[in-house]
């Protein structure tokens, strides 16, 4: 059995290698590793170290078989085989704390950019273009905001709306009892009656997998701005680019894709509409990706290995 050796596969803050060598772990940083060498000698670890790399399917934790952690350098375990890991008496580890502020920040950026046409404005005067009516935006103050999933980011993003006069509302399948100085807790029912703005803050499950999709967007009683910084796939594009068309989406800003990265994304039926609609605009998966979480991600990793060894 080999003691505190931790594998570092993804580029990582060296604030983490500092503070859990502090705690008596050695380090073996690999962040250009790829997944055949890492099969290779995981044996020899006890702790596994990810970000988005690859899957960590039963046949890694298998081949893991000294692993008493893994520990993800950010909010989403969806690239982890949870129920295997836990089988296996694996501790699954995620830093959602680190980059909170982050997607708060990025989805309050995403929505003032649509609501002002902050993007097509800038476009149309590098081409020649002074167009005013064509760019009269609309005011956050006395909406009605709906976040769907309140944790670390749904909560994160309230918190940013707070001085916008604004009505938010907030629903989660699995909680209760959640209302705040920042949100009121509402059924789905009440989200799809009475948002003006809808933001995505769930993670990636076989439940959540397409909610967004015409059948979810048809439902909605009024027009909206539609916000998605968790996954991708949560939300159907060619359902997001059909609710555009149709005018019950005024516009989306999408910071993950169903398919993200090229040449596969160039690749997807729904791109060409996507790319040409003045309508969305399109971050690189980079929502929870500041200076800041860099570091922050990797000290709450670090905080809650420590803590982990308190508790055992």
């Amino acid at each position: 059995m080999f003691h505190n050796n931790i594998l570092i596969v993804d580029d990582l803050h060296p604030i983490f290698i500092e503070q859990v060598e502090a705690l008596g772990y050695t380090c073996d940083y690999q962040p250009t590793m790829k997944l055949e060498e890492a099969l290779a000698i995981l044996p020899q670890y006890e702790g596994l170290v990810i970000r988005s790399k690859f899957q960590v399917t039963a046949e890694i934790i298998d081949a893991a078989a000294s692993l008493r952690f893994i520990a993800r350098a950010g909010a989403g375990m969806d690239n982890i085989d949870e129920a295997y890991a836990i089988k296996k008496g694996i501790i699954l580890i995620n830093a959602p704390e680190g980059n909170m502020d982050a997607v708060g920040e990025h989805a309050i950026g995403l929505l003032l950019s649509l609501m002002n046409n902050l993007n097509r404005g800038d476009a149309e005067i590098r081409d020649g273009s002074w167009l005013r009516e064509a760019n009269r935006g609309y005011e956050l103050k006395g909406r009605t905001v709906g976040i769907v999933g309140y944790g670390h980011m749904g909560q994160s993003f309230a918190r940013k709306l707070k001085g916008f006069e604004v009505n938010v509302i907030a629903y989660d399948k699995y909680k209760t009892g959640f209302s705040d100085n920042y949100a009121r807790e509402v059924s789905m029912e009440e989200i799809v009656k009475h948002s003006d703005v809808l933001s995505l803050h769930i993670p990636l499950t076989p439940e959540t997998k397409g909610l967004v999709n015409d059948e979810y967007l048809f439902h909605f009683k009024k027009p909206i701005f539609l916000l998605n910084t968790s996954r991708g796939q949560v939300a159907q594009t060619q359902a997001v680019l059909n609710g555009i068309r149709q005018g019950k989406i005024l516009g989306a800003g999408l910071d993950v894709l169903e398919t993200e990265k090229f040449p596969a994304l160039a690749q997807q039926l729904w791109f060409e509409e996507l790319r040409n609609s003045g309508k969305v605009i399109l971050s690189p998966h980079v929502a929870g990706w500041t200076f800041e979480s860099y570091r922050k991600i990797s000290e709450v990793m670090a905080a809650k290995i420590k803590n982990l060894d308190i508790q055992t």
